[in-house]
């Protein structure tokens, strides 16, 4: 019997209080866990990027999570993976996005050399909250004049409205999510 979407998604666990108190952290670790699951989520992925009809040329995954499910899907696909890593990270030449935090400021970093003017990209990360890490990993990889053609997340907090500062900017891009809570 194959595994559901559903029961996939349902792997994911609730951490009350963690990292501090208040927050609701949601933790993907025991999908990741699962093969038959993550294997589930990934089809899903690989099913929405052919949805949009638009030539992939390469995932890029925002640290860390994003690695996992983008080093994934780009397999799945047969494309290639680029990392966006935090600060002092990778080892050569990089463009660098900062980024306003709720309390101060955060940056991004991109090799130079790995993506050309015109690859059309999917960016990949685990979960959809204020936007922010999103919309700064999509504004660094237009340093690179290559197309954002899709935004996927594994799970969206929709109370947030990251999906609309998403639109925002880039009204003209898909964006993803298997799981809205």
């Amino acid at each position: 019997m194959a595994t559901t979407l559903d029961r996939a998604l349902s792997l994911i666990t609730d951490v009350p209080d963690y990292p501090k108190p208040g927050i609701l952290f949601k933790d993907i670790t025991p999908l990741l866990a699962d093969g038959e699951g993550f294997g589930v989520v990934i089809d899903e992925f690989v099913k929405a990027i052919k949805k949009l009809n638009r030539g992939v040329d390469a995932i890029v995954g925002i640290e860390s999570r994003g690695f996992i499910l983008g080093g994934a899907l780009a397999k799945a696909l047969e494309i290639g993976f680029v990392t966006v890593r935090k600060p002092g990270k990778l080892p050569r030449d990089v463009h660098r996005k900062e980024y306003a935090l709720e309390y101060g400021f955060d940056a991004l970093e991109l090799h130079k050399d790995l993506l050309k003017p015109f690859d059309n990209v999917v960016i990949v990360d685990d979960v959809l909250a204020t936007g922010g890490t999103a919309l700064a990993c999509h504004e660094l990889v237009e340093i690179t004049q290559a197309n954002v053609v899709a935004h996927l997340f594994l799970l969206e907090i929709t109370f947030l409205n990251g999906r609309s500062v998403i639109a925002q900017s880039h009204p003209d891009v898909s964006v993803i999510s298997l799981l809205q809570t």
